[in-house]
């Protein structure tokens, strides 16, 4: 189902967020085959229908409550199933939100029994939030993958152990039908693909600058212009960004026809159509389809514009008219925009935009102009001409046809012929993959031959980087430039001519913005055309130096290239031994290939039938490429996408050198997008498929195995550090391998695993897979490694997997808590120092784990680490001594052996994560009362209090959620507030915050002030009330617990209570007692009670139902809950009871 769902069924490109299943003949299909699938395995399989999938099917559904029948539990807001597994119901439907959980094929089928004539509309909801259902159905290690797949290997494995997986039968079942579906589905739209033609952006280009020259105002022209809406073409010909090619889009086109307005058109591979055009007052437009599909532009324009298809044929007519007259003379006149030319009529054709074949002779001959009813046909065509004027065969396009009146008579014919390249020339180019190699010496040209040679070259000598064609091309081009520079200007001041003012989208900025991404070293969504390097200044430096300064190995080098490039097949074999021998570990020697062009040279022998070159060439390149100039120049010349190439090799030693070489160049971004786009990732991953690694007596070959999937393993750690790498490595089955790998005892082979799960456990994805595969446990075995390179790698894997509380629990199982005290230790190695502390940091948010560390002894070990240690090192350890203070024994150690004094010395610091980790730590340490002295008499809170100026609002947040005990464990709390110049103000002003953090701890701040009554006049001048009165219709509960705190607090002085109900505070508060959190409803209703003392307040609750609400709360064993809603309902019944009196009297 996920194959056919790739790559079978007709996605949206929608312009944000992922794409949607369109309503088309092969999507409706498709859903009714899923549809009558499910109700085939719920009917005819019941063990697979009731097999309980590992992750629910998730979606938002438009159904209502009232179409659930018996088999279900419904509440107001609820529909669970009625049947379960331990007690976990197996369909949960949430109609607040309207996201629906589905756990069976029995259940999924049901829900289309309840759906009725919605089923196709669910059954796309559901498959457009579940793009990849199978890996949901059966677990990540089933995802769909490209290339081969071996999760049917892995599932007959846990068969054959069903003692241990008793559920294995079944799901291998399952999976086959799965399979079975996907092929059912794949051929039924392989007849309709079949059919389709896709198109490409050199065949738009070429219809696109055909109508061009059709264009104009004339009454004859078949459009009035044709433009794209960027002048910025991309390296591949396509004009859209490149978040919209990865849908198809190769440009848009605003096109202004004689009949109809103006048309926003989309050309993608799939066809041309129409777009939603421009979003008003923004550069951007509506990239959603507007009508049907077309097969090209011409037969779009035809069924958009009558005039359009009329003048076209009236255009053909013509030309063939033109061909009839024409046909025995020597040739014609001819006229487009670019100027007079001269076409023989030997070869040419009457098709438009076909190519013709013209012969060029030796003889000038008399040109003639054809006439056909008093108009004349004008066609420019761009003939090339060799130097020496022998008769040659050219295939050429035309490119402009015309149709105007005749020009005055008085105008001289023009012989020159203009070349189409300085015809249509691009006024700017994004010069990353034209411009040569800028290391590389200039060389004299060659000198021009009177006619074209036939170059000889061997078999196994590389690509030639410049061929005489290519220059003789270049000296014909500027020849023609001197003889009649007047032409070519009046060609380019044509061309502008024409050019209109277009439409600005994003696209049209395509090149400043990548641009502007390089330099400021952005985000990973980079074109392929970017360039990047920190290192070009370092570059032109070493360009700058004196030949003086070089040492006699930069010039011995250079011979040695010398004969790398000319030599035969024995000389190139001993030219590339003889290399070896130089240490090209050394940056003069890694700088003197790269000076002299010996990298092309190596790049091409990759290229080579001769392995002896292959395996030689490779060895050089994985030792140079080591330095990040080297690997620079090497992705730019094209390397990368040799060596993945060559990693589909059967020769195991090349496979090995490629990955280790691609492995160093992947080091930086456009890299490893190079290596991505290029198949890379999946052949990586294939490396990683070998024999197991605990098996014993080896053989000579399985040794080899493993070597190439260590290899592969070293290419895909670099790779990792891409997010979408990431992705690929999944798709394409990584995870389970590398589990596998994870049980080698080898080191050198644990050491890049380990690395490349270390890296990808960023993604939830992976960690996921990391704890569901059992790699915690061997990421705990391997932190008692005597690598210290391995045990850093796990420290660093365990501290990212360890955001998860399954994950923490699992460390702790496996008895890792106490390596990584143990690797706390060692302080002289700073890496492994952080990724030890920071295991410890995220571990301890379990307080299971805290009281494991407190038999460990970890505090003292950690104070000792506050000081003389760099910033990586400090965020972890106050992170985690942040986490171990909530323990109040753990606090009382912290006082004791001295962490009060640095961490309060650490409040003055600027890294901002650092920041928010120490105030934290102080927060939690101010919660007991000695703490609290010192931190007094450190001016702490002072300091804790000037962190809110700061602009981070994670540092905001963090220093107010720490001021709340601060100011709760004062001795003298509202004199130290007040002493504060400014502080009040400064702390009601951030109720302005957009961030609901910063709110929320805020206002837990200020009902801490606000016990002292001073202070809660202070603040109410400051305008406190309105300010807390526009937040209650949030939605955030923890907002609403604060917010409704700070109200209850704030109720105590003058006329608040009647401030908060005139600025319609009361009503929404009521609606926080429908919560489901219990501290909202305490706190809720505690301000209800203080509000309830003013007569309108009652009035305003009791019209929100307020009564009802407080009556069930009552029922609560909170006390303060209890009290609080007793004593509003007490307040509400007394004023019925006064309005009752006055009523009788």
């Amino acid at each position: 189902m996920g194959v056919a769902l790739t790559r079978a069924a007709q996605w949206t490109a929608a312009g944000i967020g992922v794409g949607k299943l369109e309503f088309t003949p092969l999507n409706v299909s498709l859903l009714n085959s899923i549809i009558k699938f499910v109700e085939y395995v719920n009917s005819k399989q019941p063990q697979e229908a009731a097999l309980m999938f590992r992750e629910p099917l998730e979606w938002k559904s438009d159904l209502d409550i009232s179409a659930f029948g018996a088999d279900y539990q419904t509440s107001k807001k609820t529909v669970v199933s009625k049947e379960n597994i331990d007690g976990n119901p197996l369909l949960i439907f949430d109609a607040s939100t309207g996201v629906i959980k589905v756990f069976t094929f029995n259940q999924l089928a049901k829900l289309l029994e309840v759906a009725q004539k919605d089923k196709l509309k669910e059954t796309q909801a559901c498959l457009e939030a579940n793009r990849d259902p199978i890996a949901k159905i059966l677990g990540p290690s089933f995802a769909t993958v490209e290339g081969e797949d071996k999760s049917m290997l892995r599932l007959l494995e846990k068969v054959k152990k069903s003692d241990e997986e008793p559920e294995a039968e079944v799901q291998m079942k399952l999976f086959l039908l799965l399979q079975q579906l996907d092929m059912q589905l794949l051929n039924a739209s392989l007849q309709k693909i079949s059919q389709e033609v896709r198109l490409n952006p050199q065949a738009i280009k070429n219809d696109v600058q055909l109508l061009q020259s059709f264009s104009g105002e004339g009454e004859m022209t078949v459009l009035k212009s044709i433009n794209y809406t960027s002048e910025y073409e991309f390296s591949n010909g396509c004009r859209a960004p490149p978040w919209r090619q990865v849908y198809g889009d190769i440009c848009y086109l605003i096109i202004n026809t004689h009949d109809t307005d103006t048309l926003y058109v989309t050309c993608n591979t799939a066809g041309v159509y129409l777009n939603g055009g421009p979003i008003k007052d923004s550069e951007d437009i509506i990239y959603d389809r507007n009508g049907d599909i077309y097969k090209d532009l011409i037969t779009f324009l035809k069924e958009k514009s009558p005039t359009f298809a009329e003048n076209l044929t009236l255009v053909q007519q013509m030309v063939d008219r033109l061909w009839e007259t024409g046909e025995k003379k020597i040739g014609w006149e001819v006229f487009g925009r670019g100027g007079w030319s001269r076409l023989d009529s030997m070869g040419a054709t009457s098709e438009i935009g076909k190519k013709i074949d013209i012969k060029t002779r030796r003889e000038e001959q008399p040109l003639q102009t054809a006439r056909i009813s008093e108009k004349t046909v004008e066609i420019k065509v761009a003939t090339h001409v060799p130097s020496d004027n022998s008769f040659t065969g050219i295939s050429m396009t035309i490119l402009n046809f015309v149709i105007q009146k005749k020009p005055p008579a008085t105008r001289k014919t023009q012989k020159t012929e203009v070349p189409i390249n300085e015809e249509f020339d691009q006024s700017e180019k994004f010069n990353e993959y034209q411009e040569k190699n800028k290391f590389e010496r200039k060389k004299q040209p060659p000198k021009t031959k009177a006619r074209d040679t036939k170059k000889e070259e061997t078999p196994h000598v590389h690509k030639n980087l410049e061929s005489s064609n290519q220059l003789s091309s270049k000296e014909e081009k500027t020849q023609m430039k001197e003889q009649d520079p007047k032409k070519t200007k009046q060609d380019k001041e044509n061309v502008e001519n024409v050019k209109t003012k277009k439409y600005k989208c994003k696209a049209a900025q395509e090149k400043k913005h990548i641009l502007q991404r390089i330099v400021s070293d952005g985000s990973e969504e980079l074109s392929e055309s970017s360039t990047e390097s920190e290192e070009e200044p370092q570059d032109m430096s070493r360009q700058q130096e004196s030949n003086t300064d070089l040492p006699s190995e930069y010039w011995q080098i250079q011979k040695v290239v010398k004969y790398l490039k000319g030599g035969n097949q024995t000389a190139t074999v001993i030219a590339l031994c003889s290399m070896r021998d130089f240490n090209l570990t050394n940056e003069t020697c890694q700088l003197a290939i790269r000076d002299v062009g010996g990298l092309e040279v190596l790049i091409n022998l990759l290229d080579t039938e001769d392995t002896k070159c292959k395996v030689g060439s490779l060895k050089i390149l994985k030792e140079i490429s080591k330095n990040s100039q080297i690997r620079r120049c090497l992705a730019e010349l094209g390397g990368l996408q040799t060596m993945v190439k060559i990693l589909d090799s059967s020769n195991k030693d090349l496979k090995c050198l490629a990955a280790e070489t691609i492995a160093n160049i992947a080091k930086f971004r456009r890299a490893r997008q190079t290596v991505r786009l290029h198949g890379g990732i999946q052949r990586l991953v294939g490396l990683l498929d070998c024999v197991p690694m605990l098996s014993a007596n080896l053989s000579a070959e399985q040794e080899k195995d493993i070597e190439v999937a260590r290899c592969g393993a070293l290419a895909l750690w670099s790779c990792s550090k891409s997010k979408k790498n990431k992705d690929a490595i999944r798709k394409a089955g990584g995870i389970p391998l590398l589990a596998c790998l994870l049980k080698s005892p080898h080191e050198n082979m644990l050491i890049p695993v380990v690395g490349t799960l270390q890296e990808c456990a960023s993604e939830p994805s992976y960690r996921l897979a990391i704890r569901t595969e059992n790699m915690v446990k061997d990421l705990v075995r391997n932190l008692s490694s005597e690598s210290e390179e391995l045990q850093m790698h796990c420290a660093r894997a365990i501290f990212k997997c360890a955001e998860d509380e399954e994950t923490r629990n699992l460390v702790r199982t496996h008895f890792g808590l106490g390596p990584l005290v143990k690797l706390v230790g060692k302080s002289d190695n700073k890496e492994l120092l952080a990724a030890a502390t920071g295991a410890v940091w995220k571990c301890a948010i379990s307080m299971e784990n805290v009281e494991r560390f407190k038999h460990l002894r970890v505090v003292e070990t950690l104070i000792n680490l506050l000081v003389g240690q760099p910033e990586e090192v400090l965020i972890n350890v106050v992170g985690a001594l942040g986490q171990l203070a909530r323990d109040q024994l753990i606090r009382g150690a912290i006082r004791r052996s001295g962490g009060i004094d640095p961490l309060v010395n650490l409040l003055t610091g600027t890294n901002n994560a650092l920041l928010v980790n120490v105030t934290k730590a102080v927060g939690e340490c101010a919660v007991d009362a000695e703490n609290m002295s010192i931190i007094e008499s450190l001016d702490g809170v002072r300091l804790l209090w000037s962190l809110l100026k700061k602009p981070n609002p994670d540092i905001q947040a963090s220093a107010a959620w720490a001021l709340c005990p601060c100011i709760e464990n004062a001795k003298e709390a509202g004199e130290m507030v007040r002493s504060f110049v400014g502080g009040l103000e400064l702390i009601v002003n951030l109720l302005k915050s957009d961030d609901i953090e910063v709110l929320a701890s805020v206002c837990a701040a200020l009902a801490k002030i606000a016990m002292d009554e001073e202070n809660l006049a202070v603040i109410t001048d400051h305008g406190v009330v309105p300010m807390l009165s526009s937040l209650t219709y949030t939605k955030d509960d923890m907002l609403r617990e604060h917010l409704a705190d700070a109200v209850a607090c704030c109720c105590k002085w003058g006329n608040n209570r009647v401030a908060f109900g005139s600025t319609g505070a009361v009503a929404p508060l009521v609606h926080y007692l429908k919560s489901k959190n219990p501290f909202v409803h305490r706190a809720t209703a505690q301000a209800l009670y203080q509000l309830s003392f003013d007569p309108k307040n009652c009035i305003t609750m009791h019209e929100n139902g307020v009564v009802k609400l407080l009556l069930n709360l009552m029922e609560s064993t909170d006390e303060l809950l209890q009290e609080a809603a007793a004593g509003c309902i007490s307040n509400i019944r007394r004023l019925s009871l006064a309005n009752e009196k006055d009523r009788y009297k």
